[in-house]
């Protein structure tokens, strides 16, 4: 089904693009560098974009993409017979070329339903004539998931990957103000947001206890912790709360859509978070991002940002990209004490002296 995602205007005979976005909002976020560097070298471009329905709130936020095709297929399905009836309408876009960011056979249907001339994507699942730009993937090259998405804009003879901009998402202030009343925050007080979960799995995730004990060093001095999450991580973000138990920690995961994230994470003056989607959304919106690793990569997937601060043991056995920790001493995280990272959330808030505990003598972030 078409999005309502408004078509933005563009030159009548500007060169138009169809490209294939990934099923996770981590890589969405990322891939608005490929649609930078595109419209960089062509500004008149158009970018239509196929997409699942729930990244349709990160693509509205780049100004870049002319339109959103919403492709109604959940995670893993095949769904060939939706992916036809999209094709039939993209059809009549006449778009010159599509990029397929996704490796799997399935993304590459859509521009070869569509007839789109060029098809440029990776080698990958048997995918000969689907793609008929197929682009050598190179790993030491290519060795972050950005540059992957990036050189699949270049002309095939370009061999050196240009400076590559970094995502940036737009902030609707007006949603901010909307969302904050709803949900009775303050937008203009300091603010910390704590994202524990991340959809990969639990070896991506610092424990729930590690990110309480940190909130209620956090609310003991007067900062509001806002815990956010999708409705999936509502029990994690209310085991971290119970365990903060104080009012100031508030856990709105599943309370808020995805454009309501996005806005809160730009009000936010740090986000603390796993190696996770609203980790690269934090880092687009410019928040100050404590990135934390354990079976993923800080080189891989880093926080695209100048402003941020990465927590990462780099182990013998990491990183092992594992959902669980396969030798079951999770080390990679639970080494990770809180102390280091509370301190690093002090000094980006203005140093130990800034905030004292009322009462106490000892500077902010003692543990009691």
């Amino acid at each position: 089904m078409l999005s309502r995602y408004p078509q933005k205007s563009r030159v009548t005979a500007a060169a138009k693009y169809l490209v294939v976005g990934p099923s996770w909002i981590g890589d969405m976020v990322m891939a608005q560098s490929l649609y930078k560097l595109l419209v960089s070298r062509d500004p008149s471009a158009e970018i239509h974009v196929v997409a699942p329905a729930w990244s349709v709130p990160v693509l509205e936020r780049m100004p870049e993409v002319t339109r959103v095709w919403e492709l109604p297929v959940a995670h893993g399905e095949a769904g060939i017979g939706k992916r036809w009836r999209l094709a039939r309408k993209l059809r009549q876009e006449g778009c010159q070329r599509a990029i397929v960011l996704p490796r799997s056979l399935k993304a590459s249907l859509v521009p070869f339903f569509a007839s789109v001339p060029a098809r440029t994507g990776y080698r990958g699942e048997w995918r000969f004539g689907l793609i008929n730009d197929i682009r050598p993937f190179d790993a030491e090259r290519l060795d972050q998931t950005i540059k992957r998405f990036v050189a699949l804009g270049l002309d095939l003879e370009e061999t050196a990957l240009p400076s590559i901009p970094r995502p940036r998402l737009d902030i609707d202030k007006n949603n901010l103000r909307v969302a904050t009343a709803h949900l009775g925050l303050d937008s203009d007080s300091d603010a910390v947001a704590l994202i524990p979960g991340a959809e990969y799995g639990p070896a991506k995730r610092w424990p729930p206890e590690y990110y309480a004990d940190l909130a209620s060093r956090l609310v003991r001095v007067g900062l509001k912790v806002w815990i956010l999450g999708s409705k999936k991580e509502y029990e994690l973000g209310n085991a971290v709360s119970s365990l903060a138990n104080h009012p100031n920690a508030i856990n709105l995961c599943g309370e808020t859509s995805l454009a309501d994230v996005i806005d809160l994470l730009g009000a936010a003056r740090v986000a603390v978070t796993n190696d996770s989607g609203l980790m690269h959304v934090a880092a687009a919106v410019g928040t100050h991002v404590m990135g934390i690793y354990g079976s993923s990569s800080p080189h891989l997937t880093p926080p695209l940002t100048d402003s941020k601060d990465v927590f990462y043991l780099d182990l013998e056995c990491s990183p092992c990209f594992q959902r669980e920790c396969p030798l079951g001493h999770f080390r990679c995280m639970t080494d990770l004490g809180v102390d280091e990272i509370c301190s690093a959330v002090v000094t980006v808030l203005g140093g130990p002296e800034t905030f004292r505990e009322p009462g106490l003598s000892e500077p902010f972030g003692r543990p009691h």
